[in-house]
């Protein structure tokens, strides 16, 4: 891995430095500087000239303050003759702006996009985007990963005869199956409805849940609306227990507190996509690291390897 260089933004260091550990190569420094007038300057302080240049930077609140430092550090790059620049962003949270679905509105997925390969990013590797359309949204090669094979390796060691994979809604459908092939377990999805802000309804849930284990899989969990609303169908259908897994634990607006406090929710789980937010606890939470996937993507992708033999099986 000589001529690699990996750099991390502000967003989520601890991640990129658990990704370089399994590389077995340095974190490089970056130095960012707010000027007076709030504009901020990057500059990484390591080589890039002819070198295989890994930014990692997931799209987390304050998201804005953090795309700008992504695309800056994306222009350093390429101002220094990087051969190759892979944006790694683990979250991608503009991937729910994903269609015109009201008048005079803009698709900031792909927006975003452009601006990300406008500054210099030369491919791109992700995790879990909220919509697979997203993926087209890019210009330049993109590796979109999942965290399913991590979270099946965590609920192996559960009991799982009584166990049914509910996915919230139909859009989650496709990744709930494949979860619930992993497990060896039946699968099923609410019937979503979304209508203004966060409101959500969920009027059924096709499958059979009556008397069993579920586990809720979801792509992730801001303030936990859809969530809450599954759990009020699983309950009146009578479900007997109910595990809570995605794959970005964003927890926004107290929802950590608020799914833990279900009695019926025996475990929260997420990967390591995100910060968790520092006033957000739970004993119900369990979170798991994805820095092996994705540093070996990474390292694929270096040595001119597939990335999408990681998902034979799937």
């Amino acid at each position: 891995m000589r001529d690699i260089a990996v750099f991390s933004g502000s967003a989520h260091p601890t991640l990129a430095a658990e990704i370089c550990a399994h590389l077995e190569t340095s974190l490089n420094p970056v130095r960012t500087i707010r000027f007076a007038n709030d504009c901020l300057e990057v500059q990484l302080q390591a080589n890039c000239r002819e070198r295989d240049v890994f930014l990692v930077q997931p799209l987390v609140a304050p998201v804005q303050e953090h795309l700008v430092e992504l695309l800056l550090m994306c222009d350093a790059a390429r101002g220094a003759s990087a051969a190759r620049i892979t944006a790694v962003v683990p979250h991608y949270s503009y991937a729910r702006s994903d269609k015109k679905d009201a008048p005079r509105i803009s698709i900031g997925g792909r927006l975003v996009a452009d601006l990300m390969v406008a500054a210099g990013a030369d491919r791109v590797l992700a995790m879990t985007l909220h919509s697979p359309q997203v993926h087209g949204f890019f210009s330049v090669p993109v590796d979109h990963l999942n965290a399913l094979r991590e979270l099946a390796k965590h609920f192996r060691d559960y009991d799982l005869t009584n166990t049914t994979v509910v996915s919230p809604d139909l859009g989650n459908a496709k990744e709930a199956a494949a979860f619930a092939r992993l497990l060896g377990v039946p699968v099923a999805a609410g019937a979503k409805q979304r209508f203004a802000g966060d409101t959500v309804a969920i009027s059924s849930v096709i499958g059979d849940v009556k008397g069993r284990d579920v586990i809720v899989l979801d792509d992730e969990i801001a303030k936990g609306s859809t969530v809450m609303e599954l759990l009020e169908r699983l309950r009146d259908l009578g479900a007997r227990s109910v595990r809570v897994a995605c794959t970005h634990g964003l927890f926004a607006s107290g929802a950590l507190k608020r799914l833990s406090d279900q009695p019926d929710v025996e475990e929260i789980v997420c990967t390591n996509t995100v910060p968790i937010p520092a006033t957000e606890e739970s004993d119900k939470l369990t979170v798991l690291s994805i820095a092996p996937a994705l540093a070996e993507a990474m390292r694929r992708i270096h040595n001119g390897e597939s990335v999408s033999a990681l998902f034979e099986g799937l």
